[in-house]
């Protein structure tokens, strides 16, 4: 399935190893800190041909500065200067944020940027407004934007922003599903909260459960990104599942002339 891209959020090993047997990453990194432009540069270097890169949106966009996350950031400003971090709204901070955030997408050439928003970043006015001011605000190329909420946004507030404002509903599939069409991305965390969570080890009735949800809209482009302890071994298994699943289909006869 060509329009089906298996792969982790963050490299589980070299990367090397990794780009021999996975075609798409999602980029952590670009979420905790801002790498140097070389360092990027490099990945997008060693990278084969028709490798994809997605990648997290930097921290200072979506979460404020108490999160303990940004204890990786190595950014250096002072304390008053970060207290204008998260919740995407319309402070300098934020903005300088974006600008960072997009540069390093355009070096990876990135085919999604993905928005994780904290729990504490809840349904309001407040925030929806915050959310509309920043994305019909941000200059953003021709880069497919992903948002992930992590606190109970209504399913009509979820849908409506997403059209108005060109955004794809990031989820864990065995979750919830998406409540926009077209592209799909799927962030795969392990169990839910309470459960072992990324330390759960999927198994074979459960990537069964996904290639169901992935086949049930085939013609979809459908990113699948592992993002549990196990996540190279998960989604090798994954691969394989898919791959045994296209192998199932039957050969279309060519179309007579």
């Amino acid at each position: 399935m060509g329009n089906l891209h298996i792969g982790c959020c963050g490299f589980p090993t070299a990367r090397k190893k990794y780009f021999e047997e996975f075609d798409t990453i999602e980029v952590q990194l670009t979420f905790y800190t801002i790498p140097q432009t070389k360092t990027v540069q490099r990945w997008r270097e060693e990278a084969p041909e028709g490798f994809r890169f997605t990648m997290k949106a930097f921290q200072g966009i979506t979460h404020r500065y108490f999160s303990p996350t940004y204890r990786r950031a190595r950014l250096g400003w002072e304390k008053e200067r970060m207290l204008g971090f998260g919740h995407f709204r319309p402070t300098e901070e934020v903005h300088w944020a974006w600008q960072q955030t997009l540069q390093l997408a355009r070096i990876l050439q990135a085919k999604v940027i993905v928005f994780q928003c904290p729990p504490n970043f809840k349904e309001s006015e407040q925030t929806i407004q915050n959310l509309i001011r920043f994305f019909e605000s941000i200059e953003r190329d021709d880069f497919s934007l992903a948002i992930e909420f992590r606190a109970n946004w209504q399913k009509e507030t979820i849908a409506h922003l997403c059209r108005q404002l060109n955004l794809i509903h990031c989820v864990d599939p065995f979750k919830e599903l998406p409540m926009t069409r077209g592209l799909r991305y799927f962030r795969l965390h392990g169990a839910p909260p309470g459960e072992k969570m990324y330390r759960y080890q999927y198994t074979n009735d459960d990537l069964q459960r996904l290639k169901a949800i992935v086949l049930s809209n085939p013609e979809a482009e459908t990113y699948c990104m592992f993002n549990n302890m196990t996540m190279r071994e998960d989604a090798l298994r994954f691969k394989e599942t898919m791959r045994e699943a296209d192998a199932k289909q039957p050969n279309t006869p060519p179309s007579r002339p």
